[in-house]
């Protein structure tokens, strides 16, 4: 999603969930790992996907909505300093803030755009989360009122890529659909939408998600993998 008017990177990243601080051999769960990477102002600096961004100008990073804050907040065409985690050492990147101009949707079948907005409300959407348990890329819509018209919604998670070969592309989730409920329960966030599923996964592995397709509601059953079942004991819960 690109939104006008707004500071960014060209990024989206994600929580640092202690498998991966493992993995990526950092001593501690902190920062944020880069997992999409544009042609923006963070790739001509050289930014990677698979970099975790450790401090941005100096301050700490906890976690994707106080970094993405910290680029909101940040004046476009001014030049920051990112630490970043990369090869199992931290290493200096220097990146010019950029400017979105014009708000456009893309998705993996082709590009949206979205009519203009008054400055007021054009949502600052800039970040998305994966949910690695159904297998998509989503935002949050709460925030954005006429976005969430838009779509025909209220609020509700976005989707804004299906993953290959997961539970949601085998249900027939797709990009720009827009999920509202999760067996019957509201839901704005890919963390709520995850909650939902952990509680649901202790009595079933198939959940039905309410989903908003060009405007119509319909439900869509969706059957977790085994793998990546959030009530399975001992698996660590995807962000």
């Amino acid at each position: 999603m690109q939104a006008a008017g707004t500071s960014y990177l060209g990024i989206g990243v994600m929580e640092v969930t202690p498998d991966r601080a493992r993995t990526l051999n950092l001593g501690e769960v902190r920062g944020v790992e880069v997992s999409r990477l544009e042609n923006g102002p963070a790739a001509k600096a050289g930014v990677r996907e698979g970099d975790v961004v450790l401090e941005y100008n100096g301050s700490p990073v906890e976690g994707a909505e106080q970094f993405a804050r910290m680029v909101r907040e940040t004046p476009a065409g001014r030049t920051v300093k990112l630490t970043v985690w990369r090869n199992g050492a931290p290493q200096t990147v220097m990146v010019t803030v950029g400017e979105r101009q014009g708000t456009v949707f893309n998705t993996p079948g082709g590009t949206v755009r979205i009519p203009e907005m008054p400055p007021i409300e054009i949502p600052r959407f800039e970040w998305s989360w994966q949910n690695s348990v159904l297998g998509i890329e989503g935002e949050s819509l709460g925030a954005a009122r006429q976005l969430a018209e838009f779509f025909g919604v209220r609020d509700g998670v976005l989707v804004r890529q299906v993953l290959r070969n997961t539970p949601a592309e085998k249900a027939g989730l797709k990009a720009g659909d827009v999920i509202t409920r999760v067996d019957g329960a509201n839901v704005g966030s890919t963390r709520e939408i995850t909650a939902q599923l952990r509680a649901a996964a202790r009595t079933n592995r198939t959940v039905t998600l309410t989903v908003v397709r060009e405007k119509r509601e319909m439900p869509i059953p969706v059957t977790l993998d085994q793998a990546s079942n959030p009530g399975i004991p001992g698996e660590p819960l995807p962000r």
